[in-house]
């Protein structure tokens, strides 16, 4: 099991930034590729970024790239997810997650093995 809790949500004007934090405990964090995605009430849970388990490799939503950077800290076993250049449309429940996939973790929700509970986003115009 991986226990997975994020950290860092709150209330931000557009063009203003905010770093989300996930620590996990349970596993060998290394052994874990790790990813962000988000959630509006309605619509499905989206990718948002994802890098593997030794931090060398990332990858992000078209609509985030150049704004959104994802980065891994194993000797802390914590996943950041810096957001800068904020926009309204941003706002969302923000969700960690750990694929099992450490090279190659997914973009799809379904590959993911463990879940934080979410924190919340908001972006005012």
């Amino acid at each position: 099991q991986v226990q997975l809790v994020e950290s860092g949500g709150g209330l931000v004007q557009a063009g203003g930034s905010l770093r989300l934090s996930c620590a996990a405990s349970g596993r060998t964090f290394s052994n874990y590729g790790m990813g962000w995605f988000r959630q509006v009430p309605g619509k499905e849970r989206e990718f948002v970024a994802a890098i593997s388990g030794s931090g060398g490799r990332s990858y992000y939503r078209d609509s985030v790239k150049g704004r959104f950077t994802i980065s891994r800290d194993n000797a802390k076993n914590t996943v950041y997810l810096q957001m800068n250049s904020l926009k309204p449309e941003d706002t969302a429940a923000y969700y960690c997650a750990a694929d099992d996939m450490a090279l190659f973790p997914g973009t799809r929700r379904e590959m993911y093995e463990y879940w934080g509970q979410g924190t919340q986003v908001t972006v005012s115009s």
